[in-house]
């Protein structure tokens, strides 16, 4: 019942690629009273573009909707032909929602991500690329939540999707937008937790989960302990559901490797009485949590119609929020070397320019992939400098961004118009606009360059 006919599932053989000069995608929006982050989420996945992926059609499965989800759908729909509308009438949970998604979508990948997320430009291009490989069934790309970490429940938030980061890079646990091969035609209509459902039945046909973490996608955690607690004791008893009647289990089950990056990450965890404090009690709600999902799962109660998290919704206004109270900012210096140049010993200058003239023709494209407000230009002989407002892990997710670009870019250089390969090196350096302690936190290499360039922009040089 849940996978498609026998002729349509190569299982781990050589299939042929899916397509010789791009993979075409079948985007799934699944919404119920929407009306705030609809439109927004559809023309973000409208704007996603990439040389291995193109979008082929979204369907978005409106379900039970009251407000004014449907007209918003229907208006965009006349505007852009590869917008379909599927109307539910009756809300039926997620899963059902999905079903009905997946008799619909014609295309060879299906991706399915939320209302209420926005993702990063390029993200379904990152989230698509693994399927080059035929083995690939499943990628799951990396939320961030824009909750404030100066607060209780922002810290748990980030503390949440921190954990599920750094286990997904070890044992893939997909969740708030996945991508997989149309294999399979439908999902337990009970599940509560449609994502690890979707994993399970991919890998039992043979297939590989991938976590791809270049493939970012903003979303919002809940904002008091209630919702929080609804939240995490729904997904617990939905695992549990998993384990039981699909035999797979989602990696965050186990405590031990949980614990393990809690003490890894106790920069973030245990730096400050603080952030001690607030980790033990987001620890306790966790545990609360999940005795209650135990619970519900003992007792057969179900979760795959939701109560409505209200505190994750307006993810916009939130996003907007936590960009203007960011009290820092980050300068990130990229050094650009190109690679296997005879010019590095016998002539220096060479290899500088050459660099240079590397980093010139990168430049537009580069700023692209940036905010309007973010700063980059050539600052010396192959050194590029973007400033930029985040803290250090916002800077660091952008830093790692720019080196994955440049570093699988084609470039071509001189008078002979010659291929070359560009690899990065690249430090950052993160201090407060308005600083108490007037300290410094710097990270990586190229710290001499990093330092000079915070200066000049403390002096309104780069700023």
């Amino acid at each position: 019942m849940t996978q498609k006919d026998a002729h349509d599932v190569p299982l781990l053989q050589e299939d042929k690629q899916l397509d010789k000069d791009y993979i075409g995608c079948s985007v799934g929006i699944m919404a119920y009273n929407e009306e705030a982050n609809i439109s927004r989420t559809i023309h973000a996945v409208l704007e996603q573009h990439g040389p291995s992926m193109r979008i082929e059609e979204i369907v978005v499965v409106a379900s039970g909707c009251t407000d004014r989800t449907v007209p918003i759908v229907t208006e965009i729909a006349r505007q852009e032909p590869r917008v379909h509308l599927c109307i539910q009438e009756k809300r039926e949970g997620k899963a059902s929602a999905i079903n009905l998604f997946l008799k619909q979508a014609a295309s060879q990948v299906v991706v399915l991500i939320g209302a209420d997320v926005i993702p990063e430009v390029s993200a379904l291009e990152s989230l698509c690329a693994p399927f080059q490989n035929p083995k690939t069934g499943i990628v799951g790309g990396r939320p961030i939540p824009v909750n404030d970490p100066t607060t209780f429940m922002g810290h748990a938030v980030h503390l949440l999707w921190r954990l599920h980061d750094r286990l997904a890079r070890t044992q893939p646990k997909l969740g708030e937008v996945i991508a997989f091969k149309n294999v399979i035609s439908g999902i337990p209509a009970d599940s509560a937790v449609d994502e690890i459902s979707i994993q399970a039945l991919i890998c039992q046909l043979g297939y590989l989960a991938i976590y791809e973490p270049a493939c970012i996608v903003y979303n919002k955690g809940p904002l008091t302990i209630q919702d929080f607690l609804k939240q995490r004791r729904r997904i617990y008893a939905g695992h549990l559901r998993v384990r039981e009647q699909q035999n797979y289990e989602a990696s965050t089950m186990k405590i031990g490797p949980i614990l393990s990056q809690l003490i890894i990450f106790r920069d973030f965890t245990i730096r400050t009485p603080t952030q001690a404090m607030w980790t033990l009690g987001v620890v306790l709600l966790e545990a609360w949590a999940r005795i209650q999902g135990y619970y519900d799962y003992r007792m057969k109660r179900e979760h795959h119609i939701w109560q409505m998290v209200d505190s994750t919704k307006d993810l916009e206004a939130e996003k907007q929020k936590v960009r203007r109270i960011c009290n820092a900012v980050s300068v990130i210096i990229f050094r650009f070397i190109v690679e296997g140049s005879d010019n590095h010993i016998a002539n220096p200058e060479g290899a500088d320019r050459e660099a240079t003239e590397a980093a010139r023709k990168l430049l537009p494209s580069l700023r692209s992939r940036l905010r309007k407000e973010d700063k980059l230009s050539i600052s010396g002989p192959g050194i590029l400098t973007a400033v930029i407002r985040a803290e250090q892990h916002g800077a660091e997710l952008v830093s790692q961004r720019i080196q994955q670009i440049v570093q699988t870019s084609p470039v071509r250089i001189g008078i002979r118009n010659r291929a070359v390969q560009v690899v990065v090196a690249y430090s950052s350096l993160t201090f407060a606009l308005k600083p108490k302690t007037g300290s410094i936190t710097v990270s990586s290499p190229l710290v001499e360059q990093a330092i000079m360039a915070a200066r000049t922009a403390g002096n309104g040089g780069v700023l």
